[in-house]
């Protein structure tokens, strides 16, 4: 099971927005936004990696992305 964590820049003021349509994708596990360089952390939990890739592209075309950055994680600690 792929999980990874995306990195979205938004457009100003829309970081709240955002975040409500990235909880109504059930493959987010969870969305904060932050400061610094990008304004949103997601985590996504994905079947396979094909689907990873179908939800991050989903997500890159939501409006107000102006950028992200894909991070699959290889190893979780416990």
């Amino acid at each position: 099971m792929p999980n990874a964590f995306l990195l979205i820049s938004t457009r100003s003021n829309f970081e709240t927005r955002f975040i409500r349509e990235l909880k109504k994708i059930g493959e987010v596990e969870y969305a904060f936004a932050v400061y610094g360089v990008y304004d949103i952390i997601a985590k996504v939990n994905a079947e396979s990696a094909p689907k990873l890739n179908e939800i991050t592209k989903h997500i890159r075309t939501l409006e107000w992305v102006g950028s992200s950055l894909t991070m699959i994680i290889i190893e979780e600690s416990k």
